[in-house]
């Protein structure tokens, strides 16, 4: 009997266990989300809207079984069991660009009980470029700047955006098979990375990339014209030459593109301190002793990427805590320069 109430669980049954409660209690809302790497990055989004009067709990859909994934948090949209006790929370993938194209997508457009990340998934948003010098650091307390990660990410992302567009272009239409994610994602690998000459990595992607456009539009001789709407539209939807990276697929991008540079950058930053506490260490204790203290201090990168909170400054970020607001109902605060120009603005007004 339990297991039958507990599949059954939906926002009415958590409003009306909220009603049983006092008056003064703080109302819960269930927020689903797709899997445990998702609890934290949910819960940075949720926390700030916790008050008086609600709380949320972060959860997986399923308290019977081990299922997990999109699919399995949307079932609740396609059941009716979302409402304003219970949402869902998913990674955007290609969804929010296809724009409708699929099921999924008109899910995620239409619903008012979904909250999605924009970029692909939370793994682009740890990944975010700004914050990685900070990772660098907590993982090897190391601050030197050996390569500027944000300008090489940057120019990373022009590389691969005229592809990325053709990847989008596909997407939109029944015919994705033809160049798909694992396609554009073999041409976009960085194919090895050298700190001596990062340049080179960059330059053998853009080479790829051109070769690629060059065999796309020779197979689309007549999409030249749906081919830059789309591309003006993407740039509407926030997607630039320079933030491309956000929304590719964000398993590749944490594996097969950052995670390797930073690997490269750390293991040199290591090694120079490594070097630094021999030369400075007056006898052979004194140095085994602060090797032992430093390497027990360092940090593995792929946990320390998982925990990064730096996308907090995104402002993908701040366009998921938007659409939580408008979902709460929250009206946003005016701040006292926005209160001043109002008031300077009614003050003409009335001259």
């Amino acid at each position: 009997m339990s297991k039958r109430l507990s599949g059954n669980i939906s926002s009415k049954y958590i409003e009306a266990a909220n009603r049983l409660k006092s008056k003064t209690a703080r109302r819960k809302i269930v927020a689903y989300v797709e899997s445990y790497d998702d609890i934290l990055f949910w819960r940075t989004v949720l926390s700030p809207y916790e008050d008086s009067t609600r709380y949320f709990e972060v959860m997986l859909p399923s308290h019977r079984t081990l299922e997990r994934g999109k699919k399995s948090v949307l079932m609740n949209l396609l059941s009716g069991k979302t409402g304003c006790d219970m949402i869902a929370c998913v990674d955007a993938d290609y969804d929010y660009l296809i724009k409708g194209a699929t099921e999924t997508s008109k899910k995620i457009w239409e619903s008012s009980y979904v909250l999605h990340t924009y970029a692909y998934s939370i793994e682009n948003l740890q990944c975010y470029a700004p914050s990685l010098h900070n990772v660098v650091v907590m993982v090897t307390l190391n601050d030197s700047r050996l390569l500027d990660i944000n300008e090489w990410m940057r120019q990373y992302s022009e590389a691969i955006f005229p592809l990325f567009v053709w990847s989008i272009w596909h997407y939109r239409r029944p015919i994705y098979g033809r160049f798909t994610i694992s396609d554009f994602n073999r041409v976009i690998e960085l194919g090895g990375f050298s700190l001596n000459e990062p340049e080179a990595c960059l330059q053998n992607i853009r080479n790829k990339v051109y070769k690629k456009v060059g065999w796309l539009q020779r197979q689309n001789p007549n999409a030249k014209e749906s081919y830059l709407a789309l591309k003006k539209e993407l740039m509407e939807m926030g997607v630039t030459p320079q933030t491309t990276y956000l929304f590719i697929q964000g398993h590749h991008l944490f594996d097969k593109v950052v995670l390797p540079v930073l690997s490269k950058v750390c293991s040199r930053l290591v090694r120079d301190r490594e070097q630094e506490i021999r030369r400075q260490a007056v006898h052979g204790t004194q140095m085994r002793n602060e090797l032992s203290c430093y390497s027990h201090s360092t940090q593995d990168i792929s946990q320390m990427l998982k925990k990064n909170t730096g996308y907090m400054a995104c402002p993908l970020f701040r366009r998921i805590q938007e659409d939580a607001e408008r979902m709460l109902g929250i009206r946003k605060e005016t701040t006292n320069n926005d209160q001043g120009g109002d008031a300077e603005q009614q003050e003409q007004g009335q001259k």
